[in-house]
């Protein structure tokens, strides 16, 4: 008899799986062949405490311990960049994070710091808590954990329907058919669909697609270039191995679920872009991709039981920063599902707000 049955095994499904798995019988299903084929495998893993708005910064300042004791993150440090049209952009992050270390710069700095900096970029701000992500050790972990505590994932089984029945949750998948107490949804893009497919209003969860390249320029990427972010929320780039450079043009165009792909026109606009800020040259697009970041019409995640009251969950609608908050966010979840206090308070991420 399986207690709680979670549609979706990428960084949602699994590290919720594991805060769960011990406490209840767990059952994972994925729709893919492999888990954290979408969006957890699309991630431009980074951990930035500015990232995402306040009301999603003590999710990652509450997980930022975890990843760093396991050896999840990597220092990197961030800045944020500044031309003229967006240095009131810099004043309101500033003010929108007092808690979040953030280090007025002035062009001399910005150029020790990025090296080859064209002109009228002249004022930043430093975040030096930001850090990498090891994404995919992380994911791993998770699935890991929720495997050795009991957990049970089947992959290849792509929701059909779900009905509750007998106050149980009958659950037919490309898998077969499955039962539990109680239905989660950890479906990504997917969130809606899913919940249609069990009979539960929808939200509005919308999937974004953000793309983006890795670039081989000349000179190469400094091996210790920060994270640089553009203040008007235009790009963002940050280096990689061999002197390689991570490039996204911030883009966020509406895409219906499915596995998407970078448009030309994109990674031609983030090129372009890029030139403005520095004289690198740029060699070649060595690699290019996409994947969809899911909104709730708030832009907040949704955590804790739909308003029907038959035993449907809501873990979904978490952006672009469901990794970095994946911690404090299984944590929150779990709470909820067992019945526990959650250490942060749940009011603004409940499903019930959209009622």
């Amino acid at each position: 008899m399986t207690d709680i049955a979670i549609i979706g095994a990428g960084m949602a499904g699994a590290n919720l799986a594991a805060a769960l798995s011990g406490q209840a019988k767990v059952l994972i299903l994925e729709a893919e062949s492999q888990p954290g084929y979408h969006a957890t495998g699309r991630s431009a893993a980074f951990w930035s405490e500015s990232y995402g708005g306040p009301l999603i910064q003590p999710l990652t300042s509450a997980s930022g311990p975890f990843l760093a004791d396991k050896g999840f993150l990597k220092p990197r440090g961030a800045i944020h960049v500044a031309d003229a049209a967006g240095r009131g952009n810099l004043e309101a992050l500033r003010a929108e994070f007092p808690g979040v270390p953030l280090e007025p710069l002035d062009r001399h700095a910005l150029e020790q710091a990025i090296p080859g900096l064209k002109p009228g970029w002249n004022r930043g701000l430093a975040e030096p808590t930001c850090a990498d992500i090891d994404v995919a050790a992380l994911h791993a972990f998770y699935l890991g954990e929720a495997r050795a505590k009991g957990a049970l994932l089947v992959t290849d089984a792509r929701l059909d329907r779900a009905e509750r029945i007998g106050g149980r949750w009958r659950i037919e998948t490309e898998a077969g058919r499955h039962e539990a107490d109680i239905l989660v949804d950890a479906a990504g893009a997917w969130a809606d669909e899913v919940a249609t497919r069990c009979g539960e209003r929808p939200l509005g969860i919308r999937p974004y697609r953000r793309t983006i390249a890795q670039l081989r320029v000349d000179p190469p990427a400094p091996a210790d270039l920060p994270l640089i972010v553009d203040a008007g929320e235009r790009f963002y780039f940050k280096a990689e191995a061999g002197g390689r450079l991570w490039l996204s043009p911030q883009d966020e165009t509406p895409c219906p679920p499915c596995d998407c792909a970078p448009e030309e026109i994109d990674i031609a606009l983030a090129i372009d872009r890029l030139e403005r800020v520095v004289d690198w040259r740029i060699e070649a697009v060595e690699r290019k991709w996409a994947g969809l970041r899911s909104f709730a019409p708030d832009r907040l995640p949704v955590y804790g039981f739909g308003a029907a009251g038959n035993g449907f969950f809501w873990f979904a609608g978490q952006g672009g920063f469901g990794i970095q908050t994946a911690p404090a966010a299984a944590a929150l979840g779990a709470a909820l599902l067992l019945g526990h206090a959650p250490a942060l308070d749940p009011a603004p991420y409940s499903a019930l707000r959209f009622t």
